[in-house]
């Protein structure tokens, strides 16, 4: 090959595109809510249910030093002390970067655990997938802020 031809050869490759290759990573923090803005209704017919409604706020602290806000609104029933709960989140990155998650939760035993699929994100996770998990953790605070250890598999295109 002449030295022509390596040179025109090496250009086409550099100018064709680099085929995109999904990123994964798996996010850990640790996540601290307050509920605002709560509302229960009692049935008045069966003892021990109700329905609620909530918005909240939280800031999630990243293992890998990066701090987030979460936005959220959480929905649902409670049947004798065990809270099924659904809900939206949104975490919003210093950088501008979002990521939007549904989630389901069950509060049993004194316990609470939840997952997450990942809907949709924007910035470094535009087009983003995935799950996760999240675990309440015990406090002693006496007002309506929680503290949660969370772990998110997400996926980019």
């Amino acid at each position: 090959m002449t030295f022509r031809k390596a040179y025109i050869l090496a250009a086409a490759l550099a100018a064709a595109p680099l085929p995109a290759f999904a990123a994964e990573q798996t996010l850990e923090f640790t996540l601290v809510t307050h509920v605002s803005d709560a509302k229960e209704v009692k049935d008045p017919n069966i003892e021990g249910r109700s329905f609620s409604a909530m918005n909240a706020f939280g800031v999630a602290y990243f293992t890998d030093g990066r701090v987030a806000a979460k936005d959220f609104v959480i929905g649902g029933e409670t049947v004798n002390g065990e809270e099924h709960d659904h809900g939206l989140s949104t975490y919003s990155f210093t950088d501008g970067s979002t990521l939007n998650l549904s989630f389901v939760g069950l509060f049993k035993d004194g316990r609470y655990h939840g997952d997450y699929t990942v809907l949709s994100g924007t910035g470094i996770y535009a087009n983003a997938t995935g799950s996760g998990a999240f675990d309440g953790l015990p406090t002693k605070w006496k007002s309506n802020a929680f503290l949660f250890s969370v772990k998110i598999a997400v996926k980019t295109p």
